[in-house]
């Protein structure tokens, strides 16, 4: 069903137009990703689809009836107001049929007269309808489920809503949004200061509901996971690409290099034909110059294609260093009783990448200041190799002087080698060319900081980097020239990043933080992700076998007294004990093979897969239960 459309929708500003004449459509059960280059008027668009502005032209409809709601980036919350009650606030139109029919029935309970008694009553029913419906008898547990899934604790239900953090905050914005379950979900950047564990409890959440979505994420993991549809916007207009982001980039590509062979060969054939017509123009072979003439102007001439540029970073050539970079033995830090990790050990050889996650407060930029020797170790040691030069980026960005233009940051101390025209040439490597380059830091994007950051570490000429969340500010383009330029780059890499897919593209060695541990993988973050899956696995088959104890141990209680209770009436229908031992082993084994199916990452690509395993688990876990209590009847009351 259709749920939203709109049509040549233009939006302009001061400095020219954002889009022009934007189509698009949004079906029940689409989840669509929403990419463009900064800048390009994606967040605009959302806020026009949820009535939040208003475009110079064109026309938008919302299927009658239906709500779209937008995630906000800030929100001024009531003073005194808890968590709980914040985001139980999200399911107003049903608190207010709750309080509506305790009013009904009251009043129902205190008439007589039949004429009043029959509206009411029907009133009633329809209320009863609406909550039943909309399963409001178990609100609460929504709203604990939907907390617990986003990282916040039991604890934190009861604490004001002031008390938490920005973060904290933008996360309950987008708690309020899932509980409110709007016919349209426009999510706008919904995995930004998440963690890896929540941004993952997100992604099954939303592929098991059946809203539409339009997302805008630069997470391109997330991307991958949850849409089944991508809408691109470039040079104001939108190209709708089916799939996620992975089969975008290839239809991309694909569709841009047939639409200039077919340019490019439209465009030979009509210089071929003009040659024609003004050698023969006139004489004998007029009348067929003519002739052509006609053909080409009767043809739709293809417009040259165009595609979001990336800029073409590179770091140079380095000097080289030791073989060593780092060896880290038994590595630990701790403040005051808090823990941040311990027993940490690697090595880290010239021109390997190092990638590092975790959540946030688990110690990742500590770890970056202990190898920097800029703070010191509670524990163990790290040994620097031979002739390596760090350059450092912040994730703040600190290196820059506000004050300063974009070339005189990035260039503090003019170099006589490094002249200006190649200065401007190394900007332009990073996507900084033009006026840009001479406006003071202060004036420009997250992104364009970022890019010039970049480019400083090059001035610096290391050969060792340390990119503490580099992609925090980049569009997905420039995402991918800084993997391509990483991944050239000849000297060694550390990464602090949230990004997986970046991480994933760029890591021959992973480390993962986590609240007082820490964990080296060898590989990348699909290897970390297949041993964690694995370890879920034996987890589960390890529950498994506990449980079969546990059944034989039971055969051989009595009471207290010594003797055996009083038999109970049966429940269940007369079976035989070793029947149901059988069945109950069956059962265990199949919750089991459910629940490793669940840990799969592919699964969660097919949200009809997801639910009916979700569905079967359920079932499973239930029936099991019944087979315990019908093996414990059996036991007492066959014996």
């Amino acid at each position: 069903m259709l749920l939203l459309s709109c049509s040549r929708l233009t939006r302009a500003f001061d400095r020219g137009p954002l889009f022009d004449d934007v189509s698009l459509e949004l079906f029940h059960g689409e989840r669509v990703g929403f990419v463009g280059p900064n800048g390009s008027g994606k967040t605009t668009l959302m806020r026009i689809l949820a009535g939040q502005d208003t475009p110079d032209s064109g026309d938008m409809h919302l299927h009658a009836g239906a709500r779209a709601l937008l995630l906000e980036q800030h929100q001024e919350f009531p003073r005194g107001r808890t968590l709980f009650d914040e985001a139980k606030s999200a399911f107003g139109e049903l608190l207010r049929a709750q309080e509506e029919m305790i009013q009904v029935a009251d009043q129902l309970s205190h008439t007589t007269d039949e004429s009043l008694q029959k509206t009411l009553s029907v009133r009633y029913d329809r209320l009863s309808e609406l909550l039943r419906n909309n399963d409001a008898f178990t609100l609460d547990h929504k709203v604990e489920t939907v907390l617990g899934g986003l990282g916040f604790r039991p604890e934190d239900n009861a604490r004001e809503v002031q008390t938490f953090s920005g973060g904290q905050q933008r996360r309950l914005l987008l708690a309020k949004l899932l509980l409110a379950s709007p016919d349209v979900m426009l999510l706008d950047e919904p995995s930004n200061h998440l963690d890896i564990d929540t941004v993952r409890w997100l992604e099954n959440y939303l592929v098991q509901q059946s809203q539409a979505m339009l997302i805008v994420s630069h997470d391109r993991y997330f991307l991958n996971k949850v849409v089944t549809k991508i809408f691109e916007l470039h040079d104001g207009r939108i190209t709708s690409y089916p799939g996620n982001y992975k089969q975008y980039v290839r239809l991309r590509d694909e569709r841009f290099e047939h639409r200039m062979k077919e340019y490019e060969a439209q465009k030979e054939y009509i210089e071929k034909q003009e040659e024609y017509i003004r050698r023969v123009h006139y004489g004998q072979m007029a009348k067929q110059a003519q002739s052509r003439q006609k053909t080409l102007d009767k043809i739709e001439r293809h417009e040259a294609p165009t595609r979001v540029e990336s800029p073409r970073m590179h770091f140079g050539s380095v000097m080289r260093s030791g073989d060593v970079v780092f060896q880290v033995e038994n590595l630990g830090k701790a403040f005051g009783t808090k823990r941040l990790f311990e027993g940490l050990g690697f090595q880290l050889q010239r021109g390997k990448r190092l990638g590092i996650m975790g959540p946030n407060g688990c110690g990742k930029t500590t770890l970056l200041r202990i190898l920097l020797g800029d703070e010191e170790p509670s524990e163990g040691t790290v040994k620097r190799g031979a002739l390596i030069h760090v350059g450092y980026l912040d994730q703040h960005l600190k290196m820059l002087d506000e004050d300063k233009t974009i070339i005189r940051a990035v260039w503090p101390e003019p170099d006589p080698e490094l002249t200006e025209q190649r200065m401007r040439d190394l900007l332009g490597r990073f996507g900084l060319a033009g006026k840009i380059i001479d406006q003071p830091v202060r004036e420009c994007s997250g992104g364009e900081r970022s890019r010039a950051a970049l480019a400083r570490l090059v001035v610096e000429g290391a050969n060792v980097l340390i990119l503490d969340e580099p992609t925090n500010h980049l569009d997905l383009w420039a995402c991918d020239a800084l993997e391509e330029a990483i991944k050239e780059f000849d000297g060694t890499v550390i990464v602090v990043s949230h990004d997986r897919y970046f991480v994933n593209a760029i890591s021959d060695l992973l480390i993962v933080m986590e609240s007082g541990k820490v964990e080296v993988v060898y590989g990348n973050y699909d290897m970390y992700e297949s041993l964690r899956a694995t370890r879920e696995a034996e987890e589960a088959a390890e529950r498994k076998r506990k449980t079969t104890p546990a059944v034989s141990e039971s055969k051989t209680t009595t009471s207290s007294t010594g003797t055996k209770p009083a038999k109970r009436k049966r429940k269940f229908p007369y079976r035989k004990v070793e029947e149901l031992e059988k069945e109950v082993m069956e059962q265990e084994e199949l919750v089991a093979e459910l629940e490793t199916k669940l840990a799969l990452p592919d699964i969660y690509r097919d949200a009809n897969l997801v639910k009916e395993t979700m569905q079967d688990f359920e079932d499973a876990k239930e029936h099991l239960k019944t087979l315990y209590e019908h093996w414990e009847e059996t036991m007492e009351l066959n014996g």
